[in-house]
């Protein structure tokens, strides 16, 4: 197992990599492939790695009393459920269609296989990585066959315990070693209260050697950035052209400029990130040279005196001194001239200072 693997062609998740930046499209591009194509180019202009879908064989994710209900939500595009699922899927022929055009547009394409013969279609259209929703999270027989394919695999978890999702990673790790898990809690939109972004510190110690990711459906952008502070390495969110389209979807989605609002901010927190290593770094040097305090004398010290703390303060100097952490360094050692009263106790005033020191 690795903390880093190759998600896409050339494109590596976890370690120091840089996050990947999923856009859900899912369904809402209305069922119309022109809008579809739209949201690709929008999604890769607006900085983001992949353009994602959902991809269903309806008979296999539905059974037939599902797909024969009535459906007269505001959101609905037919009288049944299904007549509603249908219009929105697209087929394998139009996947394919878009499967080229985002690679004229230069942006990853994948879905999420909704159901196993779902899988099996992505699976032969050669998709980089499968995206398991968190509605077949606990779908074991969906999930061994998934991961038997050995393409990556990203698994939310939302609606799952951490018992159920122990069972996942167990279950995917037998086949298949280059997955990652996101954080997802599923309500549209979501709650900042039910968010649980610590969950993913809580994955990272459950599962530490594979990435772990978050998949928000908030509003805004905000937390997403803040999951990234946290050690997210992939995030997925929801896009949309128009909030007020119809689908339940929309409402908990990103308009591009808020897409690209997010991918800016991603890669400024990564920038702010850092090493870890904690040291004085060259662009403070102008502060500590302006305002870096060192030890001087309080009062006037003849030569041969040996130092005492009542001897000694701090401030801001000229010349530079010892520094203020070295203060008890200096104590019980002799002044090799005299010193006048608030000047800088230098390190070559001090006798066998400079040479204590640096040994």
């Amino acid at each position: 197992m690795s903390l880093e693997f190759e998600i896409c062609p050339g494109r590596k998740i976890g370690g120091n990599n840089p996050c990947f930046i999923i856009a859900e499209i899912g369904q809402n591009h209305q069922g119309d492939i022109e809008i579809a194509k739209k949201m690709i180019k929008m999604v890769k202009d607006c900085g983001a790695d992949c353009a994602k879908f959902q991809k269903s064989e309806l008979e296999y994710k539905f059974n037939k009393r599902a797909l024969e209900r009535p459906y007269s939500s505001k959101n609905s595009w037919g009288k049944t459920y299904g007549e509603h699922k249908r219009h929105l899927e697209f087929s394998h022929e139009q996947y394919r269609e878009l499967q080229k055009y985002a690679k004229e547009v230069g942006i990853f394409f994948t879905a999420s296989g909704m159901d196993e013969m779902a899988v099996e279609f992505l699976h032969e259209l050669d998709v980089p990585f499968f995206k398991v929703g968190s509605g077949d999270t606990n779908n074991f027989p969906y999930l061994e066959k998934t991961a038997q394919k050995k393409r990556p695999m990203v698994v939310s978890s939302g609606m799952q315990s951490m018992e159920t999702m122990r069972r996942v990673y167990q279950t995917v790790k037998k086949h298949n070693q280059n997955f990652c898990i996101l954080q997802c809690t599923s309500a549209y939109p979501l709650e900042p209260e039910d968010v649980n972004l610590r969950v993913i510190a809580e994955y990272q110690k459950e599962f530490p050697d594979i990435p772990i990711g978050y998949s928000g459906h908030e509003s805004g952008i905000c937390i997403t950035v803040g999951a990234v502070a946290l050690g997210a390495k992939v995030v997925e969110r929801h896009v949309t052209l128009d909030k007020s389209w119809k689908g339940s979807d929309h409402e908990a989605s990103l308009l591009p400029e808020e897409l690209a609002e997010l991918v800016k901010s991603i890669r400024i927190v990564e920038r702010a990130l850092g090493t870890g290593v904690k040291q004085m770094l060259p662009c403070e040097k102008a502060c500590h040279d302006k305002l870096g305090k060192s030890v001087v004398a309080k009062t006037a010290i003849p030569k041969g005196t040996a130092l005492t703390a009542d001897m000694l303060g701090v401030k801001v100097a000229e010349p530079k001194g010892v520094a203020p952490e070295d203060i008890y360094l200096l104590l019980g050692k002799t002044v090799k001239a005299n010193v006048g009263e608030d000047e800088s106790i230098t390190e070559d005033l001090v006798e066998s200072y400079a040479k204590e020191v640096k040994s």
